[in-house]
This record gives structure tokens, sequence and C-alpha cells, in this order.
């Protein structure tokens, strides 16, 4: 059975063979290191000063020397290599959010978000950290360059996706990644100023609205290239204590958006994962209710005891496929023989039956410690086979 098999019976609450995982991300270098695999962004930082210097500090050239190069398309092949190594056959990739203005130590994407490469002081590593939004008000949004699906460099990472996936004989399946209306939204104008817009309640529902129509946009794009598997969507709707906006806003502004874009999936054969930090606790069920087939990662740390993936299990467990969730704060600090532990027991309890892909609650951050993540994917090649045997 190859990754994307696994992965499609899993979410159609079949047993595969084994229980698969996934990664939004993998920002360590000691996890790259033990791989053999070279972190993508690692000496970003240092490049593209480097460059700006020999653009002759000029920001107008250096834009249009940046602007030509794909570097999603560029970097594939060494994240496929180290998903495979690592034995995560899900992996992320993304159609979106991809830089408009080139700054000589970072970029504002195309949503409008502020992104700066920095150094991690622990062990040297170049990390792209956000850094606010680029808008301060309607006025700026209105005059920034408008989301395009038909950007070249789209099909361009997509296509060449599916010609890694092959090389790869089925052992990872290249999941096309796109981004949705909130989480783009706040962060293009920052939490403060995004707050302050929701009083203006004409103008953000246009926002949400463009942002909507592209990912529905999106969606169509990815089917007429031909996908046939799961498409995920990243859009954190929460934080630690709750909710960004009320649910009566969210079934504004959001969930309409939801039905669309799942609607438009389900149409041409695709299940849709959906990516959201936070407690979403109290607009749960509506996701499901609108389509959503899997939700990444039920974040184990959240402050509302009901948010809890075993508890959602037993309500929803039959509607849902739950994507996650060892904390990455435990595999920060915890023993290995904790994090065997929980493993063990996300796999006991919740993957019999199918419905369960495995990994961190959110991805592998520097702070995570090899000795963690090695205990992790050891368990869950020696636990995760069906059918499932755990006592």
């Amino acid at each position: 059975m190859d990754a994307k098999e696994r992965i499609i019976k899993t979410i159609s609450h079949e047993e595969p063979d084994r229980v698969p995982s996934y990664e939004g991300s993998i920002d360590n270098l000691s996890v790259c290191n033990h791989y053999d695999v070279r972190y993508s962004f690692q000496g970003i930082g240092s490049a593209m000063k480097l460059g700006y210097n020999l653009c002759f500090r000029s920001r107008k050239l250096f834009n249009k020397v940046l602007s030509k190069i794909n570097a999603v398309k560029a970097g594939l092949k060494g994240l496929a290599t180290l998903y495979s190594r690592a034995d995560i056959e899900l992996v992320p990739t993304p159609l979106a959010l991809y830089p408009t203005i080139f700054e000589k130590d970072g970029y504002v994407d195309e949503y409008g978000r502020i992104t700066k490469f920095m150094k991690n002081p622990d062990d040297n590593m170049d990390i792209g950290y956000y850094m606010g939004g680029y808008f301060h008000n309607f006025e700026d949004f209105e005059n920034f360059p408008q989301l395009d699906p038909d950007n070249p460099f789209r099909e361009e990472v997509y296509k060449h996706s599916k010609e890694v996936e092959e090389q790869f004989n089925g052992k990872v399946y290249l999941a096309p990644t796109v981004f949705g209306m909130m989480e783009p939204t706040w962060e293009a104008f920052g939490l403060e100023q995004f707050s302050r817009m929701l009083a203006r309640p004409h103008e953000i529902k246009q926002i949400f609205d463009n942002r909507g129509e592209f990912t529905v946009e999106m969606v169509k794009r990815v089917i007429e290239w031909g996908e046939t598997g799961p498409i995920i969507m990243c859009d954190d709707y929460g934080y630690k204590a709750g909710l960004f906006m009320s649910p009566k806003q969210y079934h504004k502004y959001v969930i309409p958006w939801i039905k669309r874009i799942c609607d438009t999936a389900h149409k041409g054969g695709l299940k849709f994962i959906l990516h959201s930090c936070g407690d979403i606790y109290k607009i749960f069920e509506d996701l499901i209710k609108n389509g959503v087939d899997a939700i990444h990662p039920i974040e184990p740390t959240t402050s509302n005891p009901e948010f809890d993936i075993f508890k959602l299990h037993e309500k929803f467990g039959d509607k849902v496929t739950f994507v996650g969730n060892v904390s990455p704060q435990d595999l920060s600090t915890q023993t290995p023989e904790f994090i065997k532990d929980y493993t063990k027991k996300l796999i006991r309890e919740i993957a019999p039956g199918g419905g369960l892909i495995i990994g961190s609650g959110h991805s592998i951050n520097p702070a995570i410690t090899l000795e963690n993540f090695i205990a992790m994917r050891e368990t869950v090649e020696e636990y995760g086979k069906y059918p499932i045997k755990i006592d």
C-alpha cells in the first residue's frame, strides 16, 4: 500500500496496513542532520543579504531577480527526502503564501504577512519568523497586488511535486496545501488592527470573501491539474484560550466559505484536511458538519479540558479523522519514555478502525529533542501496524 492510498483509507475510516504520519513542517537541525538532509532554509538569511548587496542595494533590482526564482519548487526534493527517511507519509506542499515583496532579510508574502529570517541562538539555524502585517487599513489591502490563482509558480510547484512523488515510489504523498480566510487575514493586519477592522463589517467581509474565493479557485485548479488525493488548508482559528473571534463571527465570515471549499473538493473527489491551532471547541462540530474530513492538530496544550483528542474522539470519532497530536512542548521537555507512552495511547485509543494520522501537535520546531522525535517515530513503527495490538 502506498502513502496516498494509506492516507485516503485512513480518512475514510478504514484500516490501512499501518497508521500514517504527518508533520506541518520539520524546522529542526538535529533532526535534519540525523537523516542526513540539509535544512532547506539554512543559510538563506546570509544569502539574501549577499544578493541584496550584489544588486547594488537596489530594492527594485533585488525584487526583479528574486521574483524569477521558484524557491518552493526547488526545495521539494529535499523536503520529500527528509519526510521519506523519517517514515512520514504526508508532506505539505504550499501552493500559496509566496513572496510578493523582497527585503534584504525577509519578504512580504502575497497575503500581506511580513516574514523575517533570523538565527536561532541555540544552533545558528535560519528560521522565518512572522513579524506582523503589511496592511494598516482597508486601503492598503485594496492597493496591494491581488491574489492570482493562475500565477504560473503554483502549477509549476504542483506538477513538480507529482514528479517528485513518483521518484519516491509511493513512500510519500505530497499534498497540495492552500491557505484559508482567517489566519492570512488577521496576520496581514496584525491582531490589534484586525480587531479594529472587525468593527467595520462591510470592509472585513470583503477581505474574507476575497480570501475565500481565492481558496475555492485554488481547489478547482488542483482538481483541473489532476489531483485525486487529500488537500490541506491551513487557517488557524484559535489560540490556547479560545477562538480569535466569536462563533457568530465565524459563522458570518468563515464557515460559509468552509462549506464552499469542502463542497468543491468533494465534488472533485478530494478529501479535505484542515489545520487550525488553538482551542476551536466552540466551532468544532460546525466544521465537521460543513465538510471537513480531517482536523490537525487538536492542540494538546490548550486551556480547555474539553478540547481533548480522546474526548473529541468519543463524540466525533466516526465523523472526522484526527491528525496529530503529540505535544511539541512534551517533545521538547519530557523524557523519551513519556513520549513513547503517550504515542502508544494515541494509537491504542484512536487508531482502531482508521481515523488517525499521527504526528506532533503542530510541527517539529527547533526546541524538540532528537531523542524524543526518534522515540515518537520508533513507537509508531513498532505499534502502528494494523490490526492494532497494544495491551
